[in-house]
């Protein structure tokens, strides 16, 4: 069967020759006469990968010495409750950013266990942008500020990240960890689901200041405990193994790639095959993000009407590409055009929508 194009928000597609791999290593990991699913994960071939692939996040971000990478279960959702119950005391609260639906939910499940400040929102503006610098406004003496640095749903990704000096800065990266270079060290925390840039769902990789494991409380459940999981490696239970294993494949692939300088090359150039179209169909796509708050991950679009958006959706999935209808709470279309797709994908979609415009304009 010929592969289509996919542009689905998440899980999303991986690179082709990963899955090769993969598909080559399924039924016999490195000599074991058997698949790494059904490998123990306290053998020394799993943690091998185990280590790799912290070492690979690790160099391909360039993380500083005194941070740990962990693998963990739950998807990001999870770290939602597991940030504010690991950092903040009953004696303070934790700063909220509101940029998007995933910027909502990790505060409010937040709200649940501690008290949160919403200090910056564009919200009332159908999140179209992400806050200038001057307005946010942080609170007396926050445990930290969290943040989500890309929005899938409304198709904004935040160019620069404010400087909060001794503040811990939090930031949920599911949907652009890995695509573009950034300072690990201005954040405290990074948590991110795989789905997007990393691999399959089922790991969820969190990136920690070594200070931050100490003086965790010993009152919330051991599962939810980051000192816990990085004292044993990530192993403290049986992980998603698989998961991890193909993480650590994609990781390699990224390496191999010329890793995050030239994945951001790449993630640019892809994006604007697609931004170009909207910016030059003198109105006929019209883009929901302002300019300058544009994802180069998620791509969201408007046609005139919801008829012509539905038929661009069913026209473009005969043509083999996949996943483009806009998210329920939004509408319109959107295409992700994560690490893994490829230009001629972009280039496919560009075209199509050219096409496109001019049968229906």
């Amino acid at each position: 069967m010929e592969r289509i194009f996919n542009f689905n928000a998440g899980p999303a597609t991986l690179p082709l020759v990963v899955l090769e791999e993969a598909q080559n290593e399924l039924l016999n990991f490195k000599g074991t006469g058997m698949s790494v699913m059904e490998n123990s994960h306290r053998t020394k071939e799993y943690e091998a990968i185990n280590s790799e692939a912290e070492a690979l996040v690790k160099e391909l971000l360039g993380v500083p010495e005194n941070y740990r990478v962990l693998f963990l279960q739950g998807g990001a959702s999870t770290q939602f409750a597991a940030v504010p119950m690991n950092l903040v005391s009953v004696d303070s609260h934790a700063d909220y950013i509101l940029t998007g639906a995933w910027a909502e939910k990790a505060q409010k499940e937040a709200s649940k266990f501690v008290k949160t400040n919403v200090i910056a929102s564009t919200k009332e503006e159908n999140y179209t942008r992400i806050p200038r610098i001057d307005e946010i406004k942080v609170s007396d003496g926050p445990a930290y500020v969290h943040l989500c640095s890309n929005n899938t749903i409304f198709g904004t990704q935040w160019q620069s990240f404010p400087d909060l000096g001794d503040i811990p800065l939090v930031a949920d990266m599911s949907s652009d960890i890995m695509s573009r270079r950034f300072d690990v060290s201005k954040f405290a925390l990074i948590y991110a689901g795989a789905q997007k840039n990393l691999g399959p769902a089922g790991v969820t990789v969190v990136i920690i200041r070594k200070d931050l494991l100490e003086g965790i409380p010993s009152n919330i459940p051991t599962m939810l405990r980051y000192d816990i999981h990085a004292k044993n490696d990530s192993l403290y239970n049986t992980p998603p193994s698989f998961s991890v294993y193909m993480v650590n494949l994609v990781l390699r692939w990224l390496k191999n790639n010329g890793g995050l300088a030239a994945a951001e090359k790449r993630n640019t150039e892809k994006a604007a095959l697609i931004y170009n179209t909207i910016d030059n169909s003198e109105g006929y796509y019209r883009g929901h993000a302002v300019k300058d708050s544009r994802s180069l991950m998620n791509i969201t679009f408007r046609l005139p009407n919801e008829e012509l958006e539905k038929k661009f959706a069913v026209e473009a999935t005969a043509q083999g590409m996949i996943g483009l209808k806009g998210h329920r709470s939004v509408g319109g279309l959107r295409a992700s055009v994560y690490n893994a797709m490829s230009i001629e994908g972009c280039m496919a979609l560009a075209e199509f929508m050219k096409a496109f415009q001019s049968k229906n304009g």
